[in-house]
């Protein structure tokens, strides 16, 4: 799982309850949309999240583009719960060699 997978499943994680759209999870996340949206769409394809189109009297009203919303499924919540914590243990599992040698030795202090 990329680190930017990573970030857009944190922020839906945040209020799994709240439909979020696009350019909102790109600030929350703090990435472009174009690597929001095609990580959003392999989401949603695999069913860890849903989308819906946003009522075309309120973008209208608002005068501005249609928003889709995205919000996490619940089988999603607990996937990426899952999925993030095996992320996690695998960053802190040290590189083979490198914790085991002293700085001195050429380790990383």
């Amino acid at each position: 799982m990329t680190l930017q997978t990573q970030l857009v499943l944190r922020a839906l994680l945040e209020d799994p309850a709240k439909e979020r759209y696009g350019l909102e999870l790109c600030e929350l996340a703090g990435l472009p949309s174009g690597t929001i949206y095609p990580i959003l769409a392999r989401l949603e394809q695999v069913g860890w999240v849903d989308s819906t189109w946003e009522d075309p009297a309120v973008h209208e009203k608002a005068g501005r583009p249609r928003r889709r919303f995205y919000r996490i499924t619940k089988d999603g919540a607990e996937h990426a719960r899952d999925a993030l914590a095996r992320a996690y243990r695998s960053r802190k599992q040290p590189l083979p060699g490198w914790a085991a040698r002293p700085a001195a030795e050429g380790g990383v202090s």
